[in-house]
């Protein structure tokens, strides 16, 4: 069974920097697209960015120039570099994969379990 596994969340400082890691595992597949969205408590869980297999990155428009997408598709692994952070990045950060098992099969999505990022003195 497919399963995403963030890391690299945590407390830190108004101004300061993060990064952020999702590896998905569990079985043979391919990742047409994998991404970061972020849901504060009360709020709706809203993108944060996505990259493609090819490398082709979309951006939520407010979070441009801040935070950058890349990722390892030798490794299964998505990262998120997160700069000049402000108390209203605090969310809990989720990992999502649009994810194949055979090329001309269905596309399934899964999301991650999710990791807390605090932004706050």
């Amino acid at each position: 069974q497919v399963q995403l596994v963030e890391s690299g969340g945590g407390l830190v400082q108004p101004g300061g920097s993060l990064r952020l890691s999702c590896t998905a595992s569990g079985g043979t597949f391919s990742i047409s697209v994998m991404g970061w969205y972020r849901q504060a408590p009360g709020k709706e869980r809203d993108l944060v960015a996505t990259i493609t297999s090819r490398g082709t990155s979309n951006y939520a428009d407010s979070l441009k120039g801040r935070f950058t997408i890349s990722s390892d598709h030798d490794k299964n692994t998505v990262y998120l570099q997160m700069n000049s952070l402000k108390p209203e990045d605090t969310a809990v950060y989720y990992c999502k994969a649009i994810i194949k098992f055979y090329a001309l099969g269905p596309e399934y999505q899964y999301w991650g379990q999710g990791t807390q990022v605090t932004v706050s003195s």
